[in-house]
């Protein structure tokens, strides 16, 4: 039997600039994905340009290569994340002036 763990990693969150997730500890799993609710979006020409990181010890952070596409509309967006380490999280740049409101997942399988 498999084994699969989900988490809200942000739940409703409003943000107006660039941020991070909380790190996730998860180095037993061999598949991530990484789940992007955005409910609301305000402003002039708001959009989030998202990407996964990797840490060796959930304090410094390098970019895995995963890229969101390109997040300017409410909706649900998805990455899947194979051969990382140990520690995970999103790294969210935004773009444009306003807020967005959203919520990040998490889903891990062994």
């Amino acid at each position: 039997m498999r084994q699969f763990f989900a988490s809200t990693v942000e739940q409703r969150r409003t943000f107006a600039s660039d941020f991070q997730t909380h790190p996730m500890e998860c180095g037993w799993a061999t598949e991530a994905i990484f789940f992007i609710t955005v409910e609301d979006i305000s402003g002039e020409a708001v959009a989030l340009n998202a990407s996964v990181e990797i840490s060796v010890d959930g304090v410094n952070w390098i970019a895995e290569g995963t890229v969101f596409e390109r997040i300017d509309k409410p909706g649900g967006y998805f990455v899947k994340v194979r051969h990382f380490g140990n520690w995970l999280r999103v790294n969210g740049q935004m773009d444009g002036s306003g807020k967005m409101k959203l919520s990040v997942q998490l889903h891990l399988k062994e």
